[in-house]
Order: structure tokens, then sequence, then C-alpha cells
């Protein structure tokens, strides 16, 4: 067994580790934190005494393998928590830690290890942000024959009561009109009680697709430390058969060098995020895109002081109004939205598939060998760095998914595996709800499907595919056009009902019986063949 303690540090692990009579042991309080609450705002930091607490963190089995997690998921969240455990150390807590080489299966095994070891009265945990989770711990206080206590998580900006209480009596659950209370309650963007610029939302200006307008700023990345190139190494030998290139390993695992990311984005990209926050490249993942929420996901940043800083840059004439709001939205808005919208309707949320979506999905989502250039690049993308902006997770990998009628929880287990900043809480809404439209519309007012149109717009993609987005049916037919048209004829009937869907299917009635038909069938030919694409 393997406790961390601060009298033995190795800098090549990252881990203390010590001998102990077990007299000295003994802890009135365990707190167990998740690789996913590395946060000082921790509920059960808060009120902790170093003294009488220990702090249990592991790296289990269970947690690392339920569905294929990308291998810089599973390394940053490893990384981090050692570095957060050196740092608890330094604050004079005890550290029970259990890295992954202890073979420790779940994260009740680990608590009852510890308590084997140190002896602790009661147990704290911050709620999960899992529903599964939470239903297991919920049974832990019998398991371990001591009282847990499953404490609120106020590191959100929104509680669930919060969310619930915005949600009585609503027909619709709209994210706009819960980021206008949001504005509201926190003053951002706000002047006296009416929004900065006199709109809330700037999303109209932030649209503008990539044509090389403008120099990317080229990004620095993070020196690697003994920690993460031990961790590194160690996952790369031991998830063997999980997504990402760990060559290209570039994340922050502390909390201040998250914060020196936010200011990097805040100093170079900011100004031009709200405007390309659309574009499609060939030539950048990043372009001027945070990539921090992975670091808000695990608590190296927190939501508010991050919105806080955007502010201040729009403040002082850093940037636009529609690039601030545009970034706040996410945090503010839509971030809290979707935790809230999940915690509503689970545990049935999971189950919903609206459309009746139960294509297997293609295999080459898991290497992205495709010929459809803007698929391609965003699934290899996806899978070598655990990283796509929302666009591509929406209009390009999403859409697909949705139009091809992929299953539903395939496409949820493969978004949240492959992501970095992906916990249930935040992708099943935005996969099951804004890509699938699975959830019958509760989320989104409307499917976001579209055409390989909309991505020849926003991006540069289409100049080295071989599919022609100009073509709807024939060899060279981008799928993407009958693929959209045979979801709008099969969804017919539920569409009409949608009143922001009337244009599409009136256009789409008015075309001829024989165009109708030559598009339906070439549609039928793609999904026949949707392995070879």
């Amino acid at each position: 067994m393997s406790a961390v303690c601060p009298v033995s540090k190795s800098r090549a692990t990252g881990l203390w580790r010590g001998d102990y009579r077990m007299s000295d042991m003994s802890r009135d309080t365990a707190i167990l934190l998740l690789g996913d609450q590395l946060s000082w705002g921790h509920p059960a930091l808060q009120q902790a005494d170093p003294d009488t607490t220990v702090v249990i963190l592991a790296e289990v089995r269970e947690e690392a393998n339920y569905v294929r997690h990308n291998r810089h998921k599973i390394a940053l969240l490893f990384s981090a928590m050692r570095h957060f455990a050196e740092a608890l150390g330094e604050r004079g807590y005890q550290v029970a830690y259990y890295p992954y080489e202890d073979s420790v299966p779940s994260l009740l095994a680990a608590c009852e290890r510890a308590q084997e070891q140190w002896r602790y009265e009661r147990l704290l945990i911050c709620e999960p942000g899992e529903y599964r989770l939470l239903e297991q711990m919920q049974r832990w206080s019998d398991a371990l024959g001591l009282p847990v206590e499953l404490l609120e998580d106020t590191r959100f900006l929104a509680s669930r009561q919060d969310f619930s209480d915005w949600a009585s009596g609503r027909k619709q659950l709209r994210m706009e009109y819960f980021y206008r209370d949001m504005r509201k309650r926190y003053g951002l963007l706000m002047d006296a009680d009416q929004p900065e610029g006199g709109k809330w939302n700037y999303d109209a200006d932030n649209r503008t697709g990539w044509r090389e307008q403008c120099e990317i700023p080229a990004r620095s990345e993070p020196e690697h430390d003994d920690i993460t190139r031990t961790v590194i190494a160690m996952v790369e030998a031991a998830f063997p058969d999980h997504p990402g290139d760990l060559s290209t390993f570039r994340w922050a695992v502390s909390h201040k060098a998250a914060q020196a990311e936010l200011d990097w984005f805040c100093e170079h990209a900011l100004p031009a995020f709200g405007t390309y926050q659309d574009a499609l490249a060939e030539e950048s993942p990043w372009l001027f895109h945070g990539l921090i929420s992975m670091y808000l996901n695990c608590g190296l940043l927190d939501p508010l002081p991050v919105c806080e800083q955007v502010e201040a840059a729009y403040r002082r004439g850093h940037c636009s109004l529609s690039a601030a709001e545009g970034f706040i939205r996410q945090v503010l808005g839509w971030r809290e939205y979707v935790r809230g919208l999940y915690w509503h309707h689970m545990p049935d949320y999971r189950e919903r598939n609206a459309l009746s979506a139960h294509r297997p999905l293609p295999e080459w989502f898991w290497t992205g060998d495709t010929e459809m250039r803007c698929l391609s690049q965003a699934l290899r993308q996806s899978l070598d760095l655990g990283y796509a902006h929302h666009i591509q997770r929406l209009m390009v990998i999403g859409n697909f998914a949705l139009i091809a009628g992929l299953s539903v929880p395939e496409v949820c287990d493969w978004y949240l595996g492959v992501y970095l900043d992906a916990y249930e809480w935040v992708e099943l809404p935005n996969t099951l709800g804004m890509a699938l439209f699975a959830d019958g519309g509760i989320m989104a007012s409307k499917p976001y499907a579209a055409s390989g149109k909309y991505i020849q717009k926003q991006g540069n993609h289409c100049k080295a595919c071989r599919y022609d987005p100009k073509r709807v049916t024939g060899e060279d037919a981008c799928p993407y056009n009958s693929l959209y048209w045979h979801f709008i004829d099969r969804h017919n009937a539920l569409l009409s009902q949608n009143p922001r869907m009337g244009l599409i299917l009136g256009g789409w009635r008015k075309r001829s019986d024989e165009d109708r038909e030559a598009v339906l069938q070439w549609a039928d030919h793609t999904l026949e063949q949707i392995a070879e694409l």
C-alpha cells in the first residue's frame, strides 16, 4: 500500500512515502478529493483542519477505464492530482495518495484502504459531476461503516437548486434567458441594470469563416517537470489502446500554470476570439480559442475570476465587447446551464433517443480515416490532442452523427472518452441534447443539422477534400449534402411541429418528386457505404 505524507518525498514520482506506526496515523476526518475537483475552493477543504484531516486522492482503475478516455486526459488529471497532493502537503495536510500502479480498483476501495491506514471517523465528499458516482456514494456509509457526508459543489456559479428554481414553471429551458439572469446576478458586462452596449448577446458578430485573414499567434508550451514526465511514461505504457498522442502533451497541470495559460489567452488571442470562434482552419487546431475548459472542469481555474479577467480586458479596451461577451457567455451561461440541465433531467436523460438513432458508430471515428476532409481533421485532432473547438464538435462531428442517425449511446461515449474537458455533466447535454437532438428539444430549439455549404462557409477544409460541397449526388458529392436532406425527409413529421424548420421543409417539399427521389436514393447508397466514406 502507498500512503502519501510530508515526510519523505520523491520528485521522480511526486509522491510522499513513509513508514508509520498506526498510532501516528489516525485522523478524525477524511476528505475524498476527486480528480476533477482540484480546487482550493473545494467545500470540504474550506472547512478542514489540516491537523485532524487526511486527504485521499486515488488514480483508480474503474474511473480511468469505464470509457476509452484519451491519454491526454488521463495524463492531465494524474499529473494535476500529484501536483495538488504536493501542494496539500506544503499546507500541512496528510495525504493518502494511491497511484495507478497500486491497482486500486475503485474510489470506494481507495477509501477502504485509507480507512485501514488512517482510521478516520467520518468521510467528506464534494458531490461528483456524474450521476452514476452520486448513486454509488449514497450507499458508501453502509459499506464503510461510518458517516459519509456529500457536500454541495460550491465551485459552480449556479447551484443545482438555483437551476431548479429558475426552471420551475417554464415550458422551455432556453440558455439565453438563464444567461441573462446570471449576468444580472454577478454583474458581469452590465451597465447598471442593463447589458453593456444595449444587447445581451453578440453572437451574430462571432461567426466569421476562416480565409487566412490574419496571423494566428504561436502558443508556448508548458515545460514538463519530473512528475509530469513520469506520468506520461506510465500512461503510455498502461493505456496502449486508448487514443491520444502524448508526444504532443502541452497542458498545464497546476493552478499557477493554468493561470499562465489564461493570461496568455487574454493578452494574445482574446482580441480575435469573438470574430473567429466559429471558424474552421487547416492551419491550426487552436486558432484564437481559450483552451481553458479542461482547467475549469478539473478545478485548476475557477469560473468567476476567469470571467472577471476577460471583462477587465474589455474594460481597458484590449478586446471588443463581442469578444468578451462571447467568451463570458460560454462560461457564465453555457457551462452553468448544461450542468443545471443535466442534474434537472437525470437519471432518465441519458436514455433519451427522440430521433430513434441506432446506426453503429463507424470504426473510422476511432482513427479519423475518412476522405471527408473536415471530418477527418476534426476526428484526428480530437483523437490525437483530446481537443476540438465547439464548431468542430457540434457542426462537423456532431452534425454528421445527427444526419447519419448514429447510435446515441455510442456517440455519447465517444465524446465522453475523447475530450480532455469531458465529464458527463457537461458532455451529455452537449452531445445528446445539442448535437443529436435526442432529447426532443429540451435543450436546443431546433436540430443543428447542416449541409456541406455551412462547412465550406466557415473554413478552408473543402479545398483539400475529394468531395465537392456544391454537389448533392454522384461519387464526388459531399456526403453531408444528401444526408442532410435524407434527415429532413425521414423526420418530416417531427420537424413540421417546429416553427424554425418551416422554411427548410417548405423548400424540400417544393422540389420535384424525381429530384427528391434521386437525393434520397443517393443518401441511402451513402449510408450503405458509410464504413468506406
